[in-house]
């Protein structure tokens, strides 16, 4: 047997099943419920899934350009090494997990697996000595599950309620239970929360996550706690919600990242003992606002994500940067020196941990590379200047447009990635501007 399935089992022989778990372009989880049997076969071998599973819609279609035209081959799924982990469900440790990513059958990695995006992205920058240091917010609704006969929308708050009772401890009291179960199951699996906090609009929380200097690791860690968030709400009779927009006239769900670099001794390479950061903090800066609307899919990856994208509306609208500044759309926190960092605040709660990651990477790695200038930082409200940047995509079909044509994208996120999630997304776009919604009815059905 294989040393950490023996010794996950002699502390939890009530295990049964184990879950080989891989994340899609979308950050679903996908995989296989597999008998405890075969546990060490699939750490030591692993498994075999269609390539197609990883570059799935949003409904878990296939793309026909990716499963069909190759016959829809097997990819070769691997364990990563030390993901094996009891998950604590309703009765108990019953169930493993275990976290996969996949490869080509000659040992390649597969650029449309998202996990192997961020790693092609950490590897080039740890070429040049430079080592990520991440973090990111989990935003997220509780909202009551519908009930016999209830509409999707009845079942959510009313959008027109005033304020969602920010920081409010009485609105934490009222899913003491459920959030304590939460804890619960994140300390079983050993996850970095760092706590909670009620957020702005009505149902909205937030985990606060602890900052790691392993990116691949820490997304790992972050689709696992977004899986178990949804699995104790359900639990509780609650669903657990990561939609950018799901209420009109209220905040969104975000996704903020933060990002400082260090060296090879650990040291803080934004860092230069004051608030104004170094100069490769100002090209690293300058990379991410010169590459943010190429990736602006990564960060508004759903139809409904550009919804989200309003002045005044807790998300930012152009590539704009200012010291302690949330209205734009990198901030640069007020900290001690030691801890200067980028925070990124663009992208929504539906984003995939990795690709988001990846994306801001990849902007600081180009920045830094061709030593770019960033703008002027803004002091004050960003949707209120008068001279702005072009603003981000407002709408999926162009940003699919400026992703699919961007050689910052080719360059530093790969091709074949490229290919995949351009194809993904657009087949997404057609289905959605191919439907008819109840607005359009109740507006155009009886106009004269």
């Amino acid at each position: 047997m294989h040393p950490d399935a023996e010794k996950l089992l002699t502390e939890y022989p009530n295990i049964t099943v184990v879950e080989a778990l891989i994340t899609d372009c979308n950050g679903a989880a996908r995989g296989k419920w597999l008998p405890i049997a075969k546990l060490s076969s699939l750490l030591t071998e692993g498994i075999k899934l269609p390539k197609s599973a990883i570059a799935q819609d949003a409904w878990g279609r296939d793309v026909p350009s990716i499963a069909l035209d190759n016959g829809d081959i097997d990819g070769w799924c691997q364990a990563i090494p030390g993901s094996l982990k009891p998950v604590l469900g309703s009765h108990g440790v019953d169930q493993a997990q275990v976290v996969l990513t996949m490869f080509k059958d000659n040992g390649s990695p597969l650029l449309s697996d998202p996990r192997q995006v961020l790693a092609y992205v950490t590897q080039a920058l740890e070429a040049k000595g430079l080592y990520p240091r991440v973090a990111i917010e989990l935003e997220f609704n509780l909202f009551d599950r519908q009930t016999a006969g209830q509409s999707i929308r009845d079942a959510l708050p009313k959008a027109h309620q005033t304020g969602g009772n920010l920081y409010g401890l009485t609105a934490l009291d009222e899913h003491q239970v459920l959030l304590e179960a939460l804890r619960h199951y994140f300390d079983m699996q050993n996850l970095p929360y760092e706590g909670v906090l009620k957020e702005a609009a009505p149902a909205q929380y937030e985990i606060n996550v602890a900052y790691s200097d392993d990116a691949l690791t820490y997304c790992d860690q972050i689709v696992r706690m977004q899986r178990g968030i949804r699995a104790v709400a359900t639990r509780f009779g609650a669903q657990a919600s990561f939609m950018p927009k799901p209420m009109e006239h209220q905040a969104g769900n975000g996704m903020h990242m933060h990002c400082s670099l260090l060296d090879d001794s650990g040291r803080n390479l934004f860092d230069n003992g004051d608030a104004s950061g170094t100069p490769l903090l100002r090209e690293a800066v300058a990379g991410c606002l010169q590459m943010m609307s190429d990736t602006h899919l990564i960060f508004a990856p759903s139809y409904n994500a550009y919804r989200r994208f309003q002045p005044g509306n807790h998300a930012p609208t152009q590539p704009n940067w200012g010291f302690d500044n949330r209205t734009t759309a990198l901030r640069i926190p007020a900290s001690d020196s030691q801890a200067t960092r980028i925070e990124h605040r663009v992208a929504g709660a539906d984003s995939n941990p990795y690709l988001a990651i990846a994306a801001l990477l990849a902007g600081i790695h180009m920045g830094i590379e061709h030593k770019l200038s960033a703008p002027t930082p803004i002091s004050g409200n960003a949707w209120l200047e008068d001279d702005e940047p072009p603003p981000l995509p407002s709408h999926m079909g162009t940003a699919i447009s400026q992703f699919s044509t961007s050689q910052a994208v080719r360059d530093y996120l790969s091709e074949p990635f490229q290919m995949a999630f351009t194809a993904v997304k657009t087949q997404e776009l057609v289905e959605f501007e191919t439907r008819v919604t109840d607005f359009e009815l109740e507006t155009y059905l009886a106009s004269p």
